[in-house]
């Protein structure tokens, strides 16, 4: 055996430890950080070739693993941007170009002078526009703005109408109701909506006209057993100086009594400017606007990988796909394993300080044997070479 290489081993002991403690000190610094995972040092044997009895000592290798699959508790706020993931997956963040994009749970957004939701690192929350479905890849989102400052007018699109219309009405019989909806510069354009009783039985013919826009004509067929009009039976028109608008007829009927409205509602609004927001466990960002409007604006979405642990870890409290980690999958907050969005909420550090001093009293105590080692080494060189004294 080598005395250089017992000294050696003694450094390696230290240089091991030293990692250690240099983990436990991340741990404890960061332990009120929003969304850190701990840090932690695992040791393996580095084995040295052996020539025959002799034993020569070798060393210890460390590797530094973070525990990022790991949840840390969730501490409730009172603001409502405040945003943590309760189960898997991850919010997807970019920096203020929006050029590069990071994974993290650090959920403590707060809008800037844009509107933009940004976090305490500086990373901006990205979404992606309600109905276009699963983000195939990071390109697909974009960052998350809510200003509350100016107007603002949607058009409507699409609406809901559900009605009854008299089973014993003859042919020729009419009724009527109106709806309200919204073009491109939030005036209101009123629809005149009629039905009329045709021949055939249990079929009507129902005719929408927008203010100031071409009238639109089409029959209405019920079942003959249930008396119900088809699933996503629909009618379109044109809103003068807005958008082609879809209203859904599904659960109307034709039964022996009076004619009556349901259900109506149509979306876009009037000019008005946004008062709140609210943010569901979906991960659906509505809009409460003066006017009265409800609007689904943003929605957040949720990416994870195979392996969360073998994420590579950024500074920021982010994380960006490591060789190990696997690709990246999104969806949407709650469906399958994806963890659900809890608003007015942040997820604590998973550090346990106690076990973290624990951790940092059994490396000082190794780090000063090993420094024994090194020091017992270099008392026996000394011997060696006084030998010829």
């Amino acid at each position: 055996m080598s005395l250089y290489g017992m000294m050696r081993t003694g450094v390696s002991g230290m240089n091991a430890q030293a990692n250690r403690l240099s983990t436990v000190a991340d741990n404890i610094a960061n332990s009120s950080t929003t969304g850190y995972k701990r840090a932690s040092t695992e040791f393996s044997t580095l084995l040295m070739p052996r020539a025959g009895g002799d034993y020569t000592s070798g060393g210890v290798n460390t590797t530094v693993r973070t525990s990022i699959a790991q949840q840390g508790d969730l501490r409730f706020t009172s603001q409502t941007t405040d945003l943590a993931v309760n189960g898997d997956g991850f919010f997807v963040v970019s920096d203020a170009a929006g050029q590069q994009k990071f994974l993290t749970r650090a959920g403590s957004f707060v809008p800037d002078s844009e509107g933009r939701l940004v976090n305490a690192a500086g990373y901006y929350l990205m979404g992606v526009v309600p109905g276009t479905g699963i983000a195939s890849s990071l390109d697909d989102f974009t960052q998350v703005k809510i200003s509350t400052d100016g107007m603002e007018a949607t058009a409507s699109t699409k609406g809901k109408l559900s009605f009854n219309l008299p089973s014993n009405a003859v042919a020729g019989d009419t009724h009527s109701t109106s709806m309200t909806t919204y073009d491109s510069y939030g005036n209101e354009v009123k629809v005149a909506v009629e039905f009329t009783k045709t021949a055939g039985v249990d079929e009507w013919t129902m005719t929408a006209t927008p203010e100031g826009g071409a009238a639109v004509t089409q029959t209405l067929t019920f079942d003959p057993t249930t008396h119900r009009i088809a699933d996503g039976a629909t009618i379109e028109f044109d809103v003068p100086g807005g958008n082609l608008v879809a209203i859904d007829l599904s659960g109307s009927t034709t039964l022996a009594a009076d004619f009556q409205v349901q259900n109506l509602s149509t979306d876009g609004n009037a000019p008005s400017a946004i008062e709140s927001i609210e943010i569901g466990k979906d991960g659906t960002i509505y809009a409460n606007y003066a006017s009265g409007a409800f609007k689904a604006i943003y929605q957040i979405q949720l990416a994870t990988v195979n392996s969360p642990d073998q994420l590579s870890v950024q500074s920021g409290n982010v994380f960006t796909q490591g060789t190990d980690s696997g690709e990246y999958r999104f969806g949407i907050p709650g469906d399958g394993a994806f963890g659900q969005i809890q608003s007015g909420a942040l997820e604590n550090s998973n550090v346990d300080i106690a076990e973290e001093l624990t951790n940092m009293i059994e490396s000082q105590r190794s780090y000063t044997a090993n420094s024994k080692v090194f020091q017992t080494g270099s008392d026996l060189m000394d011997v060696l070479v006084n030998l010829k004294r």
